[in-house]
């Protein structure tokens, strides 16, 4: 929580696409977290997620929701629903980006909760960006060449 210098980051993944977005948060409550689901996916989207019950209202907001249920006594990490033999129900593609971002973040030795977002941006971004054209590294390069004292 943002009080305990622990602000949560919530995500959302692309199966297809493999794009992320991610936004760092004051709370991880339903008031919070629901409506930034309903704003990173589309209408009819199906979102895959643990039984954190923040994600319960998704399906009056247009989503179909499916979730595994990590808790005991029986952990469920996976699941195959539709009997094809594809464990298609999971949210093992969100938390491999959570391993990358704590990954990414961890040479800085700590970071403020102040500047969170700017590291989580830049994760992000990097992510996102699948190939770098030179038009591209045109631009980074000289992106200040034009300033002049």
């Amino acid at each position: 929580m943002w009080e305990n210098d622990r602000p949560p980051v919530f995500g959302v993944v692309g199966r297809q696409s493999g794009w992320i977005r991610l936004e760092v948060a004051r709370r991880n409550d339903r008031a919070t977290l629901c409506p930034l689901a309903r704003d990173y996916t589309l209408p009819g989207a199906t979102v895959n997620s643990d039984e954190w019950v923040a994600y319960d209202p998704l399906p009056q907001q247009g989503r179909l929701r499916v979730k595994v249920k990590h808790s005991r006594p029986h952990p469920e990490y996976a699941r195959d629903d539709d009997g094809d033999g594809v464990r298609e129900v999971h949210c093992n593609t969100m938390e491999g980006i959570w391993t990358g971002l704590r990954n990414f973040i961890r040479p800085f030795r700590g970071v403020s909760k102040w500047h969170l977002a700017g590291y989580v941006a830049i994760f992000q971004w990097a992510h996102n960006l699948k190939t770098a054209t030179l038009g591209f590294l045109h631009a980074l390069v000289t992106l200040n060449c034009s300033h002049q004292d």
